[in-house]
C-alpha cells in the first residue's frame, strides 16, 4: 500500500449521527470493541469494558480539567457582546497575560479593548497569527483571583460542531470523572465514558488507575492543511507523568502483570512522548509535538479506549496508526451503518 495520506483519511457521515449531548448515564454509551488480532468487531456498551480487564491491568487516564476558556466581549464598555475570545493558555500570571483566538479577527486589533462584564477588561497587547492574540487582563490580584473571575464570565468550550450554545450542564457534562489539574480548552473525550459507579467496579476487578496530565490545546483539533502527512506540524501542549503512574505502568510491562489501557489520544500522546530509552514510561514534565500517524511503533499500551473522530482529523491517523488503517477504516464504516453517535459526546471504541 502507498504511503498514508490526508485525503486517506476522508469519509462521509450523516450529520444527525454527531452527538449533541453525552448517553445518560455515560456509561450507557455503545462501545464497538475491535480485535486487532483477528479482525473481530463487537458491539457492546461501555459498562462493559470490566469483561476486557483482569487484576493488576492498568487504566492510563488523564486527570486535566476544562476551564471556562470562551469568552464573550464587547469593544466598548457598554456595547454589545460582538466579539468571541477563545482563551488558550496563560504566558505570564504576574502580568495576566493570556494567548488567545478572536472572532471575527478583523474586529480586534492591537490596542483595543475587550470588556467582558462584571468588571472584568483586557487590552489586546499582540497579534501571533491571522486571528491570534495576545491579551493583557486588566486585573488588580492574583493569577487565582483572575481564575475566579473567568469562572464567573466565561463559557463551558464545548465543540462548535454541536451547533447550539453551553448550558449549565455542560459544566459538568464536558468534564471527566478524573478532572483534577486545571489546564486543558478541550475535553479528554474518551475519559467522558466513566462514571464513579464503572470506576469501582474496574477498581473492585483488580484495576489499577494511573493518572497522567496532558492539557488539552486548540493544536489537537487543528485542521491538517497537507497532503503529505509527514509536513504537519503539531502544536504544542504540555503533560505531566508522576513517578507512581511511571512505575505502576512499567511494572505491568516489565513484569507482565496485566494489560496497560489508554484511555484517549491524549494519553496516548503524552505516554508515548516520555520514554526511557528502555521504551520505558519516565516521569517528568515537558512540552510534546509528537504526532503520530501509520506506521508509527507504539511502546506502552496494549489497549486503547477512543471515540469516533472527525474525517481528517490527527486523532483518527493516530487510531488508525493503533489500530492499523484497514481496520480501522472497517470499524468506521460499520459504526456509520449501525449508526453508532459520532465525536466527542459520542460512543466509544476500545481496540485490543
Amino acid at each position: 500500500m502507498h504511503p498514508l495520506r490526508l485525503s486517506d483519511f476522508d469519509y462521509q457521515y450523516p450529520r444527525e449521527l454527531i452527538a449533541k449531548y453525552p448517553a445518560e448515564p455515560k456509561d450507557a454509551a455503545r462501545l464497538m470493541v475491535v480485535h486487532r488480532k483477528t479482525g473481530l468487531i463487537e458491539h457492546k456498551y461501555v459498562r462493559d469494558i470490566v469483561d476486557y480487564f483482569a487484576k493488576d491491568d492498568v487504566l492510563v487516564v488523564n486527570d486535566t480539567k476544562v476551564f471556562p476558556a470562551r469568552l464573550f466581549a464587547a469593544k466598548e464598555a457598554n456595547g454589545i457582546e460582538n466579539v468571541e475570545v477563545f482563551i488558550l493558555r496563560e504566558i505570564n500570571s504576574r502580568q495576566h497575560l493570556w494567548d488567545c483566538i478572536v472572532e471575527p479577527a478583523r474586529k480586534v486589533r492591537v490596542g483595543n479593548k475587550l470588556y467582558f462584564g462584571n468588571g472584568l477588561e483586557a487590552e489586546v497587547i499582540d497579534n501571533t497569527t491571522s486571528r491570534g492574540r495576545i491579551i493583557r487582563f486588566i486585573f488588580e490580584g492574583t493569577s487565582s483571583d483572575l481564575m475566579e473571575r473567568l469562572d464567573e464570565v466565561g463559557h463551558t468550550p464545548i465543540p462548535p460542531y454541536l451547533k447550539r450554545p453551553d448550558d449549565t450542564k455542560d459544566t459538568h457534562r464536558y468534564q471527566t470523572i478524573f478532572a483534577d489539574k486545571r489546564g486543558a480548552v478541550a475535553a479528554p473525550t474518551a475519559g467522558l465514558h466513566f462514571t464513579p459507579e464503572l470506576l469501582a467496579e474496574l477498581q473492585i476487578k483488580g484495576v489499577k488507575a494511573a493518572p497522567v496530565t496532558l492539557h488539552v490545546g486548540l493544536g489537537t483539533f487543528r485542521s491538517v492543511e497537507v497532503e503529505d502527512l509527514t509536513k504537519h506540524n503539531m502544536d504544542s501542549e504540555q503533560y505531566t507523568i508522576s513517578l507512581e503512574t511511571a512505575q505502576l505502568v512499567n511494572e505491568a510491562i516489565t513484569q507482565q502483570k496485566g494489560k496497560v489501557t489508554v484511555v484517549g489520544t491524549t494519553c496516548m500522546r503524552a505516554v508515548e512522548s516520555s520514554l526511557t530509552s528502555a521504551r520505558l514510561l519516565r516521569a517528568g514534565e515537558g512540552w510534546t509535538d509528537k504526532f503520530i500517524f501509520p506506521d508509527y511503533d507504539f511502546s506502552i499500551a496494549h489497549q486503547l479506549m477512543t471515540n469516533f473522530h472527525m474525517p481528517k482529523s490527527t486523532l483518527m491517523m493516530l487510531v488508525a496508526a493503533f489500530a492499523g488503517y484497514d481496520l480501522m477504516m472497517e470499524s468506521y464504516a460499520k459504526a456509520i451503518e449501525m449508526e453508532y453517535r459520532l465525536f466527542s459526546y459520542g460512543d466509544a471504541m476500545l481496540i485490543i
